[in-house]
């Protein structure tokens, strides 16, 4: 009997450490597929930071390489220049990236660094206790902003796919969510799109993702989908923000 449907080669085969509902995992098998198809495991590098997915070199059958906290773009272009036929990516949360990362991630994509970061957006600080992170929306109750994050106080969202699409050298961007199949498949091509366009050799790419945390935002794994694509999405529209007809 054929099989119809296995766990990806570059997934390890590993018992994952993330919250019941967390998507987390699901963007690490879609990594894994993208791996897979391209058949890139054995030059594939990942570099993994501080975050929630802090372990997830236990995850990836690829080689990983820990990054300090919000450096992952700069010990990812370290690596790519070094091993200029290797494909680099980097996983990265929102405090991790658009926090105390986020000089790195801004001068990585205004080079062009030919690597891939893949950005997990959920709107908060998820392994440190839920508080507000960037990218947490106006109104949104953390365990910082217990009244809402209010824009006198505490000021905007950070945007980031629209931000690093004003950069040159940034020539990917896009922007998917994990809260129905729908989405997770277009979240699949665009991660294998953004591997392709570093194997072509054509500069920075970027997929963000919406991701869900119902552990810290208080609500079942149904309720914190709905609350994605209810919430988040229209603050943080999906799409292609650059290079959707980019050849490669």
């Amino acid at each position: 009997m054929a099989v119809a449907f296995k766990k990806p080669h570059a997934l390890a085969d590993a018992s994952m450490h993330y919250c019941p509902g967390c998507t987390h995992g699901i963007v690490h098998r879609l990594i894994a597929e993208a791996i897979d198809e391209l058949g890139i495991e054995g030059k594939t590098i990942g570099i993994s930071p501080v975050g929630c997915t802090y372990n997830n070199y236990e995850y990836f059958n690829c080689d990983m390489v820990q990054a300090a906290h919000g450096r992952a773009p700069a010990v990812g272009t370290g690596v790519k220049r070094a091993n200029p036929d290797n494909v680099v990516f980097t996983y990265q949360g929102d405090g991790d990236l658009a926090a105390i990362g986020t000089a790195e991630i801004i001068h990585a994509a205004a080079r062009g660094e030919n690597i891939t970061t893949i950005f997990v957006n959920n709107a908060i600080y998820g392994m440190t206790g839920g508080q507000m992170a960037p990218t947490t929306l106006l109104d949104q109750v953390t365990t910082t902003s217990p009244y809402g994050r209010k824009p006198d106080i505490n000021g905007f969202p950070i945007n980031v796919c629209n931000m690093i699409s004003t950069l040159e050298g940034a020539v990917f961007i896009e922007r998917v969510s994990m809260h129905d199949i729908k989405n997770i498949m277009n979240a699949k091509k665009a991660i294998k799109r953004a591997f392709e366009v570093q194997m072509a050799k054509k500069g920075f790419s970027i997929v963000e993702v919406l991701s869900s945390c119902p552990t810290n935002w208080g609500m079942s794994p149904v309720e914190a989908l709905k609350w994605i694509n209810d919430k988040m999405v229209p603050i943080y529209p999906l799409g292609n923000f650059k290079g959707k007809d980019l050849e490669v």
